[in-house]
């Protein structure tokens, strides 16, 4: 047995030579956003998902999820944006945020973002705060209600 201790958070692990399929059990007193975080975490371990099918007129091409920017709702379509290029995604922003991986996180009713892909915050008390991006002009909007939650993510 090995047990691991992280700020309120207990790992422990049970070797049981006669099980078959590992077992994740998540004990806690509420369903809160780390035991969600750490759902989430252990899903995408096993799933596996590294890109995505996104579409520009005829084709569908598929993009590493490590390369997009983020995702926002465009004039009733969802749009996956790259450094130089932009894409039509077939999901709702609901599906892709079960979908994505932990690094990816709703910024807005209209946005998600690859929290791996910020260059800076401009923070806006009155307003949403402008999100900037390394390599390129595209930028995104984080609204006041999830601008602490990204902070939380971005600085451990």
């Amino acid at each position: 047995m090995y047990n691991t201790a992280m700020s309120n958070t207990r790992v422990k692990i049970e070797i049981d030579p006669d099980i078959k399929d590992c077992e994740v059990i998540i004990r806690c007193s509420e369903v809160g956003e780390e035991v969600l975080r750490i759902q989430k975490q252990i899903m995408e371990s096993s799933a596996g998902a590294t890109q995505i099918g996104l579409f520009k007129e005829d084709s569908e091409y598929f993009i590493p999820l490590d390369d997009i920017l983020f995702f926002e709702t465009e004039g009733g379509h969802i749009r996956a944006h790259t450094a130089d290029d932009e894409f039509e995604v077939k999901y709702r922003l609901y599906e892709l945020e079960e979908r994505l991986p932990s690094f990816y996180m709703r910024i807005s009713k209209s946005a998600i973002l690859n929290t791996r892909k910020v260059y800076s915050i401009t923070r806006n008390l009155a307003g949403a705060s402008k999100i900037e991006f390394q390599g390129t002009y595209k930028t995104v909007y984080c609204s006041r209600n999830y601008y602490r939650t990204l902070k939380e993510v971005i600085t451990p």
